[in-house]
């Protein structure tokens, strides 16, 4: 099984987003693949009561911030939507069911600090020190042509740590989820822009582990 943690410590960051995106591909691609959320306002699982029946189906199952349970046997996908204030215990046992953690950041000064004492806390938990769980860093909602976005590029880069992508800030992720959608449910002429932009994400999440 394959486990993807979606982890930001604050809220609004896009791990929703990204958690709900990332499932539609591993759907689409015809994957058993489940998605868990263990935010308190269970955004995730709201979006799944919404998605049309006739596409690729994302399942879900019993798990919560007091009940981290392993998803059902069979499962060959799960991804993980998480809290803000992600850190102690919780992160440890999340990152059980993790062999891969994406860390969503918007350009912004406050999204910044907050992630850099999150990435801190997560490179010294052990599966990441031992190596059972690698970490990479997504830019959100990103207008390249601002000072904002040049100075997450500066922040990244003090990191040392893959960059997958720079998401550009657009209605398309909207209207899709709006619709119980991601970009990969969309007609490709609708969605292509931003699909080109997750070639990256897509090439590292089906990277051997």
């Amino acid at each position: 099984m394959k486990g993807f943690l979606v982890a930001n410590p604050k809220g609004g960051s896009g791990k929703s987003t990204l958690a709900t995106n990332l499932a539609g591909y591993f759907a689409n691609r015809g994957h058993d693949v489940m998605l868990g959320d263990i935010d308190r306002q269970l955004s995730s699982r709201e979006w799944l009561s919404t998605r049309p029946f006739e596409l690729p189906t994302i399942d879900t199952w019993d798990i919560g911030p007091d009940k981290i349970a392993r998803p059902p046997k069979g499962t060959t996908h799960v991804v993980l939507d998480t809290p803000a204030g992600l850190y102690g215990k919780l992160l440890d046992k999340v990152l059980k069911l993790s062999t891969r953690v994406i860390v969503p950041v918007q350009p912004s000064m406050f999204d910044m600090r907050a992630t850099r004492h999150f990435l801190e806390a997560l490179l010294d938990e052990k599966a990441v020190r031992k190596g059972r769980a690698d970490v990479a860093v997504i830019g959100m909602r990103v207008d390249a042509r601002t000072r904002a976005a040049a100075e997450l590029e500066r922040f990244f880069a003090t990191f040392d740590l893959p960059v997958l992508a720079y998401l550009r800030d657009t209605q398309v992720y909207v209207q899709a989820a709006a619709a119980g959608m991601t970009l990969f449910d969309l007609p490709r002429s609708r969605a292509e822009r931003d699909i080109e932009q997750w070639q990256a994400i897509i090439e590292w999440v089906e990277r051997p582990q």
